[in-house]
């Protein structure tokens, strides 16, 4: 029988300190590095290992599509990024200049990153999957002198652009199309193989401090161009911290971040924090395949496991044939991020992975997870869980010209923010100070999410504040209606608006996919009302239903509930300033 809590056979931990100042002051103490003194993320993600007796390590397993691996070391990683690092010196690139990488999950990306962070570069990675005019923007807005591309990316994303951007100045290219490269040299560009090769082999001091910039994550808004999210050197202070504790990421551990390096998950959690815990890394360049998937759970000996929500209802939807006799007896701990995680995942992964999976909470310009629940505390299924250590957030309520009023009273609805001064908070937005400006108050970040904390001090999502369906006086969270949709055995994903209406304002429609097999009739539809019904009460519960055969997402995997609401009012779907 399910129950409300899913309880940890570990005991309990302590809880955050009061004093979040001291408490990162003792993690930077235990990585050696002081608040004002050398500090860089490659240097304790990379070359820290490599002098210790972990050189030999095995830092990154590269999985290719073919079924090929290739293992780099903490000693071979150290060497490749001093190299890559020389390159941009040899180059004449300056500290603090832009380098972006625009890659699939191959060796050379990785490389890249780390070897423009030891040398005190910005490094910007751009979602693979980018068309030209999003990869254009995104370099113009940053001024980037550097790109490390492969080949078959710059002719089509970067080529035909390549005089509209001034400021791009070195482009790296890595062959893949099977050495034509060779018999048709691209105009421009450096061949990524002989340029590192000539570049000089000499170990890089880092010159950074934890305030220089390292990181820039673009995001985009609901309107507008795409926000550029700046971090420091001193991100990598609440990546270690975070990994250990939300994410129980051990030293030992074989670790699989499942999401693209194009998104800050990939890059925070997927190339940076295991290397500083001293972990090692799994890394599949291969797209979604769910058979592939539980091989690599299996066969890699996967301890720790972080994933996306909607990867997880793509296992869910294969069905439970696919699982039939396999067994992850290394797998340890399960973790999903990008968007809130349904209760129905949650025990999903009890009853057929055999583990819960663990939502946690952060966004692209906190940097790092903030909210989470953990290996060592009891798991409310649908809730985003606590604080992590350092981190002190509370429930706000805004009115217009006013400070924003802490509430206290549980389970009240009111905007997540967090103070202020945690180690990975972004330092601004690019070339857009105001912007920066308007996301604090009374030494709050203002995050833009609804949420609710109950009396145990659990954190509960509710939506962000501009999907919130308003009707007939009730404030409706689309994920509360979208998880208990979610509970019926046969739905496997949904996604919620709110439709207008002349008596009520707005009245809540949901678009259902089914899983495989299941048929969509109009039997199934009333079921499926009566079923929100009696879970969510009238008042609550879509009054309509509609079938589909997939929903739309982000690339980062969230539903985009603004094209659904764009599709349903019969607007262009690029048009989301009429949606404000």
């Amino acid at each position: 029988m399910r129950t409300a809590v899913i309880p940890k056979s570990r005991n309990p931990s302590s809880p955050p300190p009061v004093d979040a100042a001291a408490y990162w002051a003792g993690i930077a103490r235990e990585l050696a590095v002081s608040g004002d003194g050398p500090l860089n993320i490659a240097q304790l993600a990379v070359d820290r290992h490599a002098a210790s007796a972990k050189a030999d390590k095995t830092a990154f397993r590269f999985l290719d599509e073919a079924g090929g691996r290739r293992d780099v070391s903490y000693r071979e990683l150290a060497a490749l990024t001093d190299r890559f690092a020389n390159l941009l010196g040899a180059l004449g690139v300056k500290k603090g200049e832009c380098v972006f990488v625009l890659c699939g999950r191959i060796p050379e990306l990785y490389v890249a990153v780390l070897g423009a962070l030891k040398f005190g570069a910005v490094v910007s990675p751009l979602f693979q999957a980018f068309g030209p005019e999003p990869v254009r923007a995104r370099i113009a807005q940053a001024q980037g002198s550097v790109l490390v591309t492969t080949a078959s990316a710059y002719r089509r994303k970067v080529a035909p652009l390549r005089d509209a951007l001034p400021s791009l100045q070195h482009v790296l290219v890595v062959d893949d199309l099977g050495g034509e490269m060779a018999q048709e040299s691209l105009p421009n560009t450096l061949d990524w193989t002989t340029a590192l090769a000539a570049a000089a082999a000499t170990p890089v001091v880092p010159d950074t401090t934890a305030a220089d910039p390292a990181l820039l994550h673009f995001t985009s808004g609901t309107t507008g161009t795409p926000k550029g999210a700046l971090h420091g050197h001193g991100a990598v202070l609440t990546h270690y911290a975070t990994a250990r504790y939300a994410l129980d990421l051990r030293p030992d551990d074989i670790f699989w971040c499942t999401a693209d390096p194009g998104w800050v998950t990939g890059m925070s959690y997927g190339i940076l924090a295991p290397l500083v815990i001293g972990a090692t890394s799994i890394v599949d360049a291969a797209d979604f395949d769910a058979a592939r998937w539980l091989v690599i759970l299996a066969a890699e000996r996967v301890n720790v496991w972080y994933t996306a929500p909607t990867a997880i209802r793509m296992l869910m939807k294969a069905g439970p044939a696919l699982f039939a006799g396999r067994r992850f007896p290394d797998l340890r701990f399960i973790a999903s991020v990008g968007e809130p995680l349904n209760p129905e995942a949650v025990w999903w992964g009890v009853e057929t992975l055999g583990l819960p999976i663990h939502d946690n909470w952060w966004q692209t310009e906190t940097g790092g997870i903030m909210i989470a629940n953990t290996a060592k505390n009891d798991l409310k299924p649908g809730a985003m869980g606590r604080p992590v250590p350092g981190v002190v957030a509370h429930v706000v309520r805004r009115v217009a010209g006013q400070p924003p009023e802490r509430i206290a009273t549980p389970d009240t609805v009111g905007e997540l923010a967090l103070e202020t001064g945690w180690p990975s908070m972004f330092r601004g937005y690019l070339g857009q100070p105001e912007r920066y400006r308007e996301c604090f108050a009374e030494g709050l970040y203002l995050s833009g999410d609804l949420v609710r904390r109950d009396a145990d001090g659990d954190y509960w999502f509710v939506g962000r504040r501009d999907d919130v369906i308003k009707s007939a006086g009730h404030l409706i969270g689309p994920f509360e209606v979208e998880s208990v949709l979610m509970e019926h055995p046969a739905v496997a994903e949904a996604g919620v608006i709110g439709k207008p209406d002349p008596l009520a304002g707005e009245s809540v429609k949901a678009f259902v996919v089914l899983k495989r097999d299941v048929v969509a009739d109009e039997t199934l539809r009333r079921e499926l009302l009566a079923h929100a019904r009696r879970r969510l009460g009238a008042a609550v519960a879509p009054k309509e239903i509609a079938f589909a055969e997939c929903l739309p997402h982000t690339r980062s995997g969230k539903i985009m509930r603004r094209l659904l609401k764009a599709r349903e009012l019969g607007l262009p779907e690029g048009d989301s300033s009429a949606l404000e």
